[in-house]
């Protein structure tokens, strides 16, 4: 961070440069106008700077959790000059933050610039305190050593060195890679007042300063003693340098602490270069090294390793409660547990499970009551992003509170302060939370039945458990059974038969999920301590509740069956409408292709024409193709192909005879799924296929072949088969799923045949909670993934952006945003849930999607008529975006007796040497029987 010092002087420096006064030798009127320019653009960059620090500190007024605005504010101050702002503005990020070792190095060294009373030398080392309990910091060590120095000429100024050493030799001298540099430091520091010490040449020494000399050169040597047994990198050369400074041999037991050290630095050296050629955050890269020194034992190297991971990843949640794990059940030291818990809630105040170990560990170590209330508040204030984090919050703090209650007295302050929390508790989550998340995160009441429990138990007051009791049930948790069980054991502990009785009664009459379970516990009741009476009453009650619920049931049962019916006879009308329709386009196609034999009214060409008729079946010439108008020619799809069709009459369009001609009629082989992919959703009106899909996927592997399907017309149907040499080719061509192909995202799935496995599915995206990806809604249509990204990461590094489409690739206004860990997430969604993209209000949330309702399967009956499951449609019937991709030819029913073509029904073998009767002209009612029958 000097550097950054040194470079913002250098700019400050040029700046003079840049604006001269005047110049005596320069002469010339454009150097002059030169001047005024810069002068210009320096006050108008000025401005703008002053415009964005004003910005910055209306932002922090309305969000002073805002860590990244924290930063740009003492950036800006930094470069403008503003001491007393830069000041504050560090002042108040560190009271909410702790702050990283480069922000505290520029702070020091701005503090030490201005420093130069000795009032000023001592706030110096106030701050130089607060910097080295952030985080365990080399540097920031060596820097408070080094400035101590300065003050070496007070009273007392050795001494307080030699004790800031010595507290950086216990924080960081074990430290691998840095420890070696605070002890050469350290070295020096007394090299130099040994060197001071040493009397004038040819002088003799007095006892006194003999003695003196002595007891310096002893500090040397065991510091280099104490240096030469930890495992530091360039062990060695500090063992060259003992033997060379050293006037005696090298005791054994030093040569042999220091072999030791040197086998346990091999130890070590794996995991030190692991972390050296790791990318940040480097998680795993630690964890290893931890686990690793878990396994040696030794706390002051867990912790030291715990805190170097801290330091790189202070936003990861899990690590800090690792860490202040070990540290409540090891070393259970007082001031390191804390200052570690702090630090944890400041890095992430929106874990809560961060603030519970926190509380737990201040009443641990009996901080006082105060101190852990104004604690608890400012977890209320932190921001959780889920609504039962504050039920757990509040729930930890009750729990401290009924620890502190003397129970054996019959009221006490403490039991009054429990008492007001409870009920504070139940309000806070009625209004604050629900307001929050519209919901109170404890639907189950489980704070009104803990402070139930405490009154029945603990106080012996059942008449204030019931009160409870009863509010709550009118909480929409008298229709379960189990509410009913835990107030009735509750009871049963503690209250008496009338009221058990009481609230069996009651059960028996609202539940509505277990209403058996509640009857058999109300008749066992009477079956054991009630009177005949009792039981005639409960029978009575139980029978005519269970009457009706089972009525209830059945009734329940027929409306839904009357759905279903309801819901299949629509399908059929739907399904009886399209086949009307069909037919009578097909029939008025028909007619235009009999006008041509309206103008000879000769019986013998009729009777001609007729005879010709069987040929007409199997040469499909004339009106014997047009019931099969609008068929798809589809190649390989599930392994079928489509009927191979004759050519269409000289009379049609040649475009679409010359297409139809081209198409390939390709049996699809099923051995090869393995090494296809089904491609759809592509834009009917892609121009040649086949050349455009081949330039696609030829990047992920060679393509054998790319099948794609026509209709009989010759047009794309949007979608085809792509089929490669290797297996791995198809694998990554997956990876091209949802690639924008022609303005609409091309999907890409396995190939797999559905009438071997009806169910197959293929979603990329996870259903279940993500922690570290984001859902937002309400986006503008307009808006980019570069646009959002601009938005996203200020608040973490963003690894993924998925704006959400319909299948024409138009946006849906939502999008999914992935986060390298779950603390980014988590303080984006405190940050940008409200915001406003383009006059747009955004909602912002952790990415959990609701459980998708899966179709209901058709009934076992009727499976057996269809060849495919039977598909289900939707409210509006079948949609274009629902079009089946199954083979006509699969989907209609053979019958091997008759067959209609043109209106007609074809003669069994039977009777097909008679001669045909004439031909009965079909209305469009009649079609659409012939059609249904199919």
């Amino acid at each position: 961070m000097a550097a950054a010092g040194a470079e913002a002087a250098a700019v400050a420096a040029e700046e003079e440069k840049r604006l001269p006064e005047g110049d005596p030798e320069s002469g010339g009127d454009s150097e002059d106008e030169g001047d005024s320019d810069s002068s210009g653009d320096g006050e108008d960059e000025e401005k703008e700077n002053e415009a964005e620090i004003q910005r910055l500190e209306e932002q922090l007024s309305i969000n002073a959790f805002d860590y990244n605005c924290h930063l740009d504010l003492i950036k800006l101050l930094r470069q403008e000059g503003e001491l007393v702002k830069l000041r504050r503005a560090r002042q108040k990020m560190s009271e909410l933050f702790p702050l990283t070792e480069e922000i505290w190095l520029d702070w020091l060294k701005d503090e030490i610039k201005m420093a130069s009373e000795s009032s000023e030398r001592e706030k110096v080392y106030e701050l130089f305190e607060r910097a080295v309990k952030d985080y365990i910091c080399p540097e920031i060590w060596l820097e408070y050593a080094q400035y101590s120095i300065g003050g070496i000429g007070q009273e007392g100024g050795i001494e307080k060195v030699r004790s800031i050493f010595e507290r950086a030799l216990t924080a960081v001298g074990l430290h691998v890679t840095k420890g070696t540099a605070l002890w050469e430091a350290y070295r020096e520091f007394e090299n130099a007042i040994l060197e001071t010490a040493q009397p004038a040449p040819g002088s003799v020494p007095s006892p006194e300063q003999q003695q003196m000399l002595c007891s310096q050169l002893e500090k040397i040597h065991t510091l280099f003693r104490r240096q030469l047994g930890i495992p530091l990198l360039d062990m060695e050369a500090s063992y060259a340098e003992y033997e060379e400074w050293s006037e005696d041999p090298i005791p054994e037991p030093i040569i042999k602490n220091y072999k030791k050290a040197l086998q346990q630095l091999e130890k070590c050296k794996p995991y030190e270069e692991a972390l050296l050629g790791a990318e940040t955050p480097k998680l795993a890269e630690y964890q290893a090294y931890i686990d690793f020194e878990m396994k040696a034992g030794d706390p002051a190297r867990i912790q030291l390793i715990y805190e170097r991971a801290l330091a790189e990843n202070c936003l990861v949640p899990d690590l800090w409660a690792r860490y202040n794990q070990y540290l409540d059940r090891q070393l259970k030291v007082k001031e390191l547990v804390l200052s570690a818990h702090d630090r944890a809630v400041r890095n992430c105040p929106w874990t809560v499970g961060l603030w519970i170990r926190y509380l737990l560990a201040m009443e641990r170590h009996r901080v006082d009551h105060g101190i852990i209330s104004e604690m608890f508040e400012k977890a209320l204030n932190a921001g959780f992003i889920q609504a039962t984090d504050y039920v757990e919050i509040w729930q930890a703090y009750l729990d401290y509170l009924r620890r502190r209650v003397d129970f054996t007295q019959d009221s006490s302050k403490e039991l009054e302060e429990l008492r007001s929390a409870f009920a504070r508790a139940v309000e806070y989550l009625k209004q604050e939370v629900e307001e929050r998340f519209s919901e109170s995160g404890d639907p189950s009441c489980t704070i009104m039945q803990n402070w139930a429990r405490v009154e029945a138990r603990l106080c012996n007051n059942m008449q204030k458990a019931r009160e409870l009791w009863d509010n709550i049930m009118t909480k929409g948790n008298a229709k379960y059974a189990n509410m009913w069980l835990e107030y009735y054991n509750l009871e049963r502990a503690h209250g008496d038969t009338q009221h058990c009785r009481k609230a069996l009664h009651r059960a028996v009459q609202c539940t509505s999920d277990y209403p058996e379970h509640v009857c058999e516990v109300l008749l066992t009741l009477e079956r054991i301590e009630g009177t005949l009476e009792d039981w005639d009453a409960a029978v009575q009650k139980t029978e005519n509740r269970l009457a009706r619920v089972n009525e209830q049931r059945a009734k329940a049962a027929e409306k839904e069956a009357a759905l279903a019916k309801q819901e299949e006879e629509k399908a059929e009308q739907r399904k009886q409408a399209r086949a009307e329709k069909k037919a009578s386009k097909k029939a008025k196609k028909a007619r235009i292709g009999d006008k041509r034999k309206a103008d000879d009214d000769d019986e013998g060409e009729w009777g001609q024409e007729e005879e010709e008729q069987p040929s007409k079946r199997h040469k499909g010439d004339g009106d014997g193709v047009l019931l099969e108008e609008d068929m798809e020619v589809e190649t390989g799809l599930f392994g079928r192909s489509g009927p191979e069709k004759p050519d269409r009459p000289a009379n049609q369009k040649e475009k679409a005879s010359t297409s139809r001609k081209d198409i390939p009629k390709v049996l699809h082989d099923s051995s090869k799924d393995n090494v296809t992919v089904f491609v759809s959703n592509l834009s009917y009106n892609m121009a040649d296929p086949e050349v455009k899909l081949k330039e696609l996927f030829e990047s992920c592997g060679e393509v054998v072949q790319i099948r794609p399907v026509f209709s009989n017309k010759g047009t794309f149907r949007g979608y085809c088969y792509v089929e490669f040499k290797e297996e791995k080719s198809a694998l990554q061509a997956l990876g091209l799923d949802r690639k924008v192909v022609e303005g609409r995202p091309m999907f890409v799935s396995p190939c797999v045949d559905k009438n071997k496995n009806p169910d197959f599915k293929v979603f990329r995206y996870s259903t279940t909670l993500e922690k570290h990806k984001l859902f937002i809604s309400g986006l503008p249509f307009s808006c980019t993934k570069e646009e959002l990204e601009d938005v996203c990461k200020a608040h973490g590094n963003v690894k993924d952006i998925r704006l959400v489409t319909n299948r024409a690739g138009k946006p849906k206004g939502l999008a999914y945003v992935e986060y390298e860990n779950e603390a980014q997430a988590s303080q984006a969604v405190l940050k940008m849930d409200g915001l406003t993209v383009k006059e747009h209000v955004i909602k912002v949330a952790i990415s959990n999607p609701p459980l998708r309702k899966l179709p209901d399967k058709p009934e076992a009956g009727r499976a057996s008529q269809f060849a495919v499951p039977r598909q289900v449609y939707g409210a509006r019937g079948k949609g274009r975006t629902q079009l089946s991709m199954m083979p006509r030819a699969l989907q209609r029913q053979s019958n091997p007796v008759a067959k209609a073509e043109n209106g007609m029904v074809q003669n069994s073998p039977a009777t097909s040497s008679e001669p045909p009767e004439e031909p009965k002209k079909m209305s469009n009612a009649d079609f659409a029987k012939m059609l249904l029958k199919k």
